[in-house]
């Protein structure tokens, strides 16, 4: 069934859909060229064709742009959700749409091929082929396909070349035993050295190797071995013994949570405005046998519930899961029949489910790294971006300016300015400030003083102003902050915000209810290290000023001694320790013999007080 928009017809077309059956199905969309530039599936399809046109007025960007496009809509009507889903991916597939997402190709990933051939082979492939052969995969790391055909090889000696060994050739006797024979990797089936029924045996264990179903062949394996011995065939069960070894250390390698979790499919999806990353593990015995994260380019806005769904319905075609369970991060609203889908809360398959979060959140961190090591200002870009739309800010805060008090109990007040440029500390612009017109502890009187001093000689001196200022404290900060803007004109001009420690509460002007950003945002992780550095920043200054006044209050004590004479001093002796301990050649040198007699007898006369 198909309907056609033109320019005079977009009413009689909405009204044709309208009349579109409330069953499940697949639908097209076409432009005027007759392509097909998107195609969806629906459990209802009257309701999804016609939300795109309900929205035509409101979407924005590739959305609107698909709508403005359709020129013709095509549906199917299917028997079931399920149906749906498999005959949209196969379109999805065949066409390519423009507007549709798709999994990159994985065609580059290897795979484990079981030849279809007499006394088959075992080896790597890229290419799989519709030849009858057994394909298993596919994996992400060679290194993990070599560990296992290394396995193999230990296991079972197998022939490696690509001769034709039927029967008639091997009756015949066309061929001879090549080198690998007399390593002992391979067992000379060339030569009938080897028959198929002893050859098929190992191709049997082989197989439930690479399905994850180890625990099947060593239960036999271990029987066998104990028959060999109760026959005094002690060679022969030294290797099955060695074979029992090799295939339970693999398993305790790849073994990750409870044994009893057999066969089960593990989804997960972690997803930002441009793509979605999906992680999918194999699970069989308890084993990861397959693991693989693919990244899918969003097209319209995809939700991760469509995104994921379109995914599992991809992996399990291509991988041949037969899988009944399926661990998921969220319950979906479409259903498949025979699958079960599980959301774990606690719990071994909850394990699971965070482990393969984990894989598909590394890809997604890897590939920022690849990117910002391309392009080394995007980082700083992706990172100002996010803290603008965090913050509700118009403009990518480039440059910021962070503020924070230190005193002890009202005693020597100061504060400290820093500056960030690009989501980067700029030390030679941090500034130090003496508080002048407060006393006793009001932090917020510093503030206000302090941030009136900074932007006044920033418009006296006709400098540009920053992007985003940042008060240490909560409300009461904050509003002292704004006071000085206010005087100076300066309010609504500047954004700024405060931080509050205690729970890392952000406060914007005029609203008392703050904002909580995610803990591990990199838009909170910046605004931390502006007001971590302030802070340190602060506090070195404060005890700088600190020592300075303790030194300076013990020497200006002595009768007789002043502020230069102090000076001389500390310059040359550096510390009020050392120079209790000079000689009086040694002050006589610097400050001569009279005052040098007076500092003598002071420290000596406080000595014997004490």
């Amino acid at each position: 069934m198909h309907f056609k928009k033109t320019e005079n017809n977009k009413e009689n077309l909405l009204q044709k859909i309208k009349n579109t059956p409330n069953k499940p199905g697949v639908y097209q969309f076409f432009d005027k060229e007759n392509n097909i530039i998107y195609v969806g599936k629906a459990k209802n399809l009257n309701k999804r064709i016609s939300s795109y046109f309900n929205k035509e007025n409101t979407a924005s960007g590739r959305l609107a742009l698909l709508i403005r496009k359709i020129s013709e809509i095509k549906y199917i009507i299917v028997g079931s959700e399920v149906d749906a889903l498999l005959l949209e991916n196969n379109l999805i597939k065949k066409h390519q749409p423009r507007y549709n997402v798709m999994l990159k190709d994985d065609k580059s990933y290897p795979w484990i091929c079981l030849k279809n051939e007499p006394f088959p082979r075992v080896f790597i492939c890229r290419n799989p082929e519709k030849d009858g052969s057994e394909y298993f995969g596919p994996y992400t790391s060679v290194r993990m396909i070599n560990i296992l055909l290394g396995l193999i090889k230990q296991l079972y000696p197998l022939r490696n070349c690509r001769l034709n060994l039927s029967d008639e050739n091997i009756k015949k006797k066309k061929f001879k035993v090549c080198l690998e024979y007399h390593l002992e990797n391979c067992l000379g089936p060339c030569q009938g050295f080897q028959n198929a029924n002893d050859y098929e045996k190992s191709i049997y264990e082989i197989r439930q190797i690479l399905k994850g179903n180890i625990a099947s062949i060593v239960l036999p394996l271990k029987n066998q071995m104990d028959q060999c011995a109760k026959n005094y065939e002690f060679e022969k069960a030294q290797i099955l013994k060695e074979k029992l070894f090799l295939l339970k250390e693999y398993q305790s390698k790849s073994t990750v949570v409870n044994p009893k979790i057999n066969n089960i499919d593990v989804f997960s999806i972690i997803s930002d405005e441009k793509s979605g990353f999906v992680n999918f593990l194999k699970v069989v015995n308890g084993a990861i046998i397959q693991a693989q994260t693919f990244e899918i380019i969003k097209k319209l806005d995809e939700s991760n519930e469509d995104l994921l769904i379109h995914t599992i319905t991809e992996l399990r075609q291509s991988h041949k899961s037969k899988a009944a369970e399926l661990i998921v991060p969220f319950v979906f609203d479409f259903k498949i029949p025979d699958i079960h889908f599980i959301v774990p809360k606690i719990g071994d398959k909850k394990k699971l489910l965070d482990l393969s979060l984990q894989n598909a959140k590394f890809c997604k961190i890897e590939k920022q790294k690849r990117l910002d090591f391309v392009d080394p200002d995007r980082h700083s870009k992706r990172i100002l971006n996010q803290m603008m739309k965090d913050l509700r800010l118009k403009e990518p805060p480039e440059y910021i300016e962070c503020f924070d008090n230190s005193n002890m109990q009202g005693d020597h007040p100061v504060a400290a300015m820093v500056i960030f440029r690009k989501a980067k500390s700029s030390k030679a612009e941090y500034r130090h400030y003496n508080v002048k017109t407060v006393s006793g502890p009001n932090d917020f009187a510093s503030m206000e003083e302090i941030v009136f001093r900074r932007y006044k000689r920033l418009l006296d001196e006709n400098k540009p102003l920053p992007n985003l200022v940042i008060v240490d404290g909560g409300k009461g900060q904050l509003s002292s902050a704004l006071s000085s803007l206010s005087k100076l004109n300066l309010q609504g001009k500047i954004p700024i915000i405060g931080i509050a420690k205690r729970l890392e509460e952000i406060y914007f002007p005029g609203d008392s209810v703050p904002l909580y950003i995610e803990k591990k945002s990199e838009t909170l992780k910046i605004i931390q290290q502006l007001r971590d550095e302030a802070h340190r920043f602060g506090i070195t200054h404060f005890r700088k000023k600190l020592e300075k006044h303790t030194i300076k209050s013990e020497l200006t004590e002595i009768v007789g001694i002043g502020d230069s004479t102090t000076q001389k001093l500390l310059k040359n002796f550096k510390s009020v320790k050392i120079i209790k301990e000079a000689s009086f050649e040694e002050l006589k040198e610097i400050i001569g013999a009279s005052k040098a007699q007076i500092v003598i007898k002071f420290f000596q006369s406080n000595k014997n007080q004490h």
